[in-house]
């Protein structure tokens, strides 16, 4: 006999929500104490939807050791789950599973030097979860994020990535790391302009920009995006001899689809 849908899940506590363009959001939900989590993974978060529910997964911003659950995600025209996610306020209640999952996780390479995270919108959230993890600056000598987005009001978290300079677990940590903003519609300064992430990996651009050389022995590569940036990053890799990273065949490439 299967277990009741109720047993699956909790209904949490929406504590704030912000909106930072009518398609960006952060939200923030009570944590239950029983809820765990590893950095790097998602949450299936609902609602109750007439006789049934919706469902759609989420990664974590939060740090694992955080008191609450923090989410971003891009909203979608005419999407259901978006639908109801904008019309969200502090105060309302949202559904959420009591299992995380997800294997997008930087212990799963088990060498390497430099960690390269590459995303696009909504997929920087689970590497805003990794980068609050003091064992990941203790891990790798060098931590770089590539965030690429169409526009430089989409790049919103900006001062929280300057502000892991003064954090308590990390901060003397900080010099490891390098942020390289990408905007794909746009010249914007002190980004990266009009050319996408797979082009900016073939032609050395971002090589060049980490300051770092990236090769097999040394170099690991985490990917989250959307589908079509997942699978050109993933070819433009191929191209330049790196491998995906297997549990029984390690390799230098690890992926996953963003979720909104």
């Amino acid at each position: 006999m299967s277990a009741a849908p109720e047993a699956k899940f909790t209904e949490e506590k929406v504590l704030w929500v912000k909106h930072y363009t009518p398609k960006l959001m952060t939200f923030a939900i009570t944590r239950p104490e029983a809820y765990r989590f590893s950095a790097g993974q998602f949450s299936r978060l609902g609602f109750r939807d007439g006789e049934g529910f919706i469902w759609r997964a989420y990664s974590v911003v939060s740090a694992e050791y955080a008191d609450t659950l923090e989410y971003f995600t891009v909203l979608i025209e005419s999407g259901p789950m978006s639908a109801k996610l904008a019309a969200m306020q502090a105060g309302d209640t949202i559904l959420l599973d009591k299992t995380a999952t997800g294997f997008l996780l930087p212990e799963r390479f088990p060498d390497g030097r430099d960690l390269v995270m590459l995303c696009t919108g909504s997929g920087i959230a689970p590497f805003l979860s990794i980068l609050e993890q003091p064992e990941i600056w203790q891990r790798f000598e060098h931590l770089v994020l590539v965030h690429s987005v169409s526009y430089a009001g989409e790049l919103i978290f900006n001062e929280r990535l300057a502000a892991l300079q003064s954090h308590p677990l990390i901060g003397e940590f900080f010099s490891k790391f390098r942020f390289i903003p990408v905007t794909t519609r746009e010249e914007t300064a002190g980004a990266l302009g009009l050319k996408r992430i797979p082009a900016l990996l073939s032609d050395g651009t971002l090589e060049a920009a980490s300051g770092l050389e990236f090769d097999q022995e040394n170099t690991r590569f985490m990917v989250c995006g959307n589908p079509e940036m997942v699978k050109d990053t993933f070819q433009a890799l191929l191209d330049l001899g790196f491998a995906m990273h297997r549990n029984r065949i390690p390799g230098q490439i690890m992926m996953e689809n963003g979720f909104s």
